[in-house]
This record gives structure tokens, C-alpha cells and sequence, in this order.
């Protein structure tokens, strides 16, 4: 009985899981943002290559 209380009591996986699921909200941020700017500095790169010819 006592190896079922300490198996339920036990959290570290909890907490592997949590810096897991962070990790991925933050690769999600930072691929949001890099598709966000990469279509404007698309287009600021197309204006120099415009007024370099």
C-alpha cells in the first residue's frame, strides 16, 4: 500500500512534462514570429533588388 501512496505522490514526471510543454509554447512563439517578419523583410528585400537594377 505504501508503493502505491509514494507512486501517487511522486511529481517529477509531472514537472518533465510542464518544461516539455513550455519548450513547445516557445517554439511556437518563435516560429509565429519568424513567419510573421519573413514575409515583410520578403518584401524589403524585393525593394532593394528593385532599385539595385
Amino acid at each position: 500500500m505504501k508503493l502505491v501512496s509514494n507512486f501517487i505522490a511522486n511529481e517529477d514526471g509531472v514537472t518533465a512534462i510542464e518544461y516539455g510543454l513550455i519548450a513547445s509554447l516557445v517554439a511556437v512563439a518563435i516560429i509565429a514570429a519568424i513567419t510573421a517578419l519573413g514575409s515583410k523583410m520578403s518584401g524589403t528585400f524585393a525593394s532593394i533588388t528593385g532599385n539595385l537594377k
